[in-house]
């Protein structure tokens, strides 16, 4: 059990990062849509949305490492808690000719900063990439323990 215990880890890590990345590039294809969801008789801009993620723990192991006066084991990963909406201000800008404008010509555009999902997004691949490079070393430390126990 213990064997696959840095390929799980490893695993939870990979599937939280891909789905941030999924997130960003969501929030980048609706920088412009001002008509994201219908809310008290109203189109609402789209919402920029984020992930909150949280360490993934086998509550009973721990709580059972603590009774019997053990230190903690290592991390089991992440998992994704939920996915937020941020609630900052949607932008105005002055556009009088567009559909959704209001009466003084002003339109709500989302929330979404281009420049800080750019930056979500290099963070989030990068972690990935260093993931991928945690699987492979994981992977051939494995591969030689196999080799030593062959010859």
């Amino acid at each position: 059990m213990t064997i696959f215990h840095g390929f799980n880890t490893t695993a939870s890590a990979l599937t939280a990062q891909r789905l941030r990345m999924d997130v960003v590039a969501s929030n980048m294809a609706n920088v412009d849509t001002t008509r994201g969801r219908f809310v008290n008789g109203e189109w609402e801009p789209y919402r920029r949305k984020m992930v909150v993620m949280e360490p993934n723990e086998n509550r009973f192991s721990s709580h059972l490492s603590k009774a019997m006066g053990r230190q903690s084991q290592p991390g089991n990963g992440v998992k994704v808690r939920q996915i937020v909406e941020d609630q900052t201000p949607f932008k105005l800008a002055y556009q009088p000719d567009h559909p959704d404008a209001d009466a003084e010509g002003y339109v709500r555009l989302p929330n979404v900063d281009p420049l800080k999902e750019m930056v979500d997004m290099m963070s989030a691949t990068r972690s990935y990439e260093a993931n991928v490079t945690t699987l492979n070393a994981t992977k051939n430390m494995l591969m030689k323990a196999l080799e030593i126990g062959k010859g």
